[in-house]
Formats: structure tokens, sequence, C-alpha cells
């Protein structure tokens, strides 16, 4: 037997954790004595003691843990806690993941304030073109509210083309407008180019009208680092004596398997002067 500092070592546990989890009932020691007090532990009890923190780091609460290691849990309910965990872990790390991306984006902006850019914008006007679209209501503008709206409207877009039979005229294009329905969120349409004997199927067509001025940028990866590129171009309208007249539209250039490889066109309208 071992005592409860002993057990605590061989357990990479605290003495603390092992008093508590005797007094919850979860882990208690194999013998007390009785008039010491003292707290003896049986090596066997090391394998309950790893279920015990395996569980807890799997998020599970003391009374869960209590339950599955007492087998009052059945196998395939077991195995359904078990998934239903790692899908909320799963979509824990994403989010982080998605949640390092933009901060790591605005960290590249702060470094670049002051700094001149390596941006070439140019100004030029951009043609009217007819689409095919679908749209849909982002919760806002910022790019981890975009992404995940647009991204499967083009998905969904391609199926719809595809299965009518249509090739696009060129490259995707993405564009933004205030929700007109009045939920403050951002109405995002993803659309492709069309010939002209195409009828709706399926998908919204719309004239997309021209640009007469837009002031336009290159950037290059993926678009949830368009960040830094984005206030890049509005530093340069700045700088210009320009002025925004709206939401840039994404042109989609190249968009290999790998987001690494993306290249994309911001085109910004700018007003007359």
């Amino acid at each position: 037997m071992f005592i409860i500092g002993d057990f605590a070592r061989y357990g990479r546990v605290s003495v603390r954790m092992l008093r508590h989890y005797d007094a919850t009932g979860l882990l208690r020691p194999a013998r007390v004595d009785a008039v010491t007090g003292y707290r003896y532990y049986e090596a066997g009890q090391l394998a309950r003691l790893n279920r015990v923190i395996a569980l807890k780091e799997l998020g599970f609460t003391l009374r869960q843990v209590r339950a599955i290691v007492d087998e009052e849990v059945g196998t395939e309910e077991l195995r359904g806690m078990l998934r239903l965990r790692r899908a909320e872990l799963e979509a824990a790390a994403t989010a982080a993941a998605a949640r390092l991306t933009q901060v790591e984006a605005r960290l590249r902006s702060i470094e670049s304030e002051g700094i001149m850019s390596t941006h070439d914008v140019v100004v030029k006007g951009v043609p009217a073109v007819r689409v095919a679209e679908l749209s849909a209501v982002a919760a806002g503008y910022a790019p981890e509210e975009i992404g995940p709206v647009v991204s499967p409207l083009f998905a969904e877009l391609c199926r719809r083309l595809d299965e009518a039979g249509v090739t696009p005229a060129g490259p995707a294009i993405a564009y933004y407008e205030d929700d007109p329905g009045g939920s403050g969120g951002i109405l995002a349409h993803a659309a492709f180019p069309v010939g002209p004997g195409v009828t709706a199927a399926g998908f919204g067509l719309v004239d997309l009208p021209g640009i007469e001025t837009a002031a336009t940028v290159v950037h290059r990866g993926p678009m949830d680092d368009v960040l830094p590129t984005a206030q890049a171009l509005a530093r340069w309208i700045d700088a210009n004596g320009h002025r925004s007249a709206g939401y840039a539209r994404e042109l989609y250039l190249e968009c290999p398997e790998d987001p690494a490889g993306w290249v994309t066109e911001l085109q910004e309208p700018l007003l007359k002067r």
C-alpha cells in the first residue's frame, strides 16, 4: 500500500486532488487508519485514477466521471458521450484556429502601420457583367463572418450550375451590400459570369453593373487573411485623396485547392471627384 503522498506522486496528481476525490466518493482510499487518519491506496487504484483524469481532461463533470467509472453508464451510452465530446473538441479547435488566423491578420495590420505598403494599387474601370448568383446574409463584414457564408454559397452554386449544364464564363465574383432586410448584417453574393443565353435554373441571374472608377489591388493567399491587404488599400485611397463608394468586390483570379495559392483582386468603387 502507498501513503497518500506516494500515491499522488505515482499518479502525477496533487494530494489535495486525492483528498477532494475521497470527499466526493470518486476515489476513496483502500484503507484509512482509524488512529492516525492516514489514507492508504493500493497500486490497483492507479487504473481508476487514470480513467478519472482522462475523462476529466475530456471535459466531463465529476458527476459524469463517477457514473462512468462506476459503470453506471452502459457501453453504448459511453461511446455516444465520447463521440459527442470529440465533436465538441473538434469544433472548439476549429474555432480556435480561425480566431488565431484573425489575430495574426490583425497583428500584421498593426505591424504594417507606418510602413510603406508593397501593394500595387491600380485605378481602373470594371465592366458590367451578367452573373448567376446565390446570396445569404452574414452577421458582419469581418473575414470570420463572411467566409462561413460565402464558401458554402459558392459550393452550392457550382453544384446547381453543373446540374443545369452551365459553364461559367469567367472567374468567380463575390460582392456585398448592407442587408436590405434591416438585420444589420451583410448580404453576401456568390456569383459566376455566364453567357447571354443562360436562363435561371435554381439560381438568380443578375446584370451586375460596371464600376466606373475602382481602386484595385491583388491579394495573395486565403481570404481569411485578407485584412492587411484590404487595410493597405484603404490607406492608399485616403492618402491619394479618394473616397470609397461602397464594399469592395472580390474577383477570384486563381483558386487552387490550397488557399495559400489563391489570387484575388479587390475592386473598391471610388466616388467621383
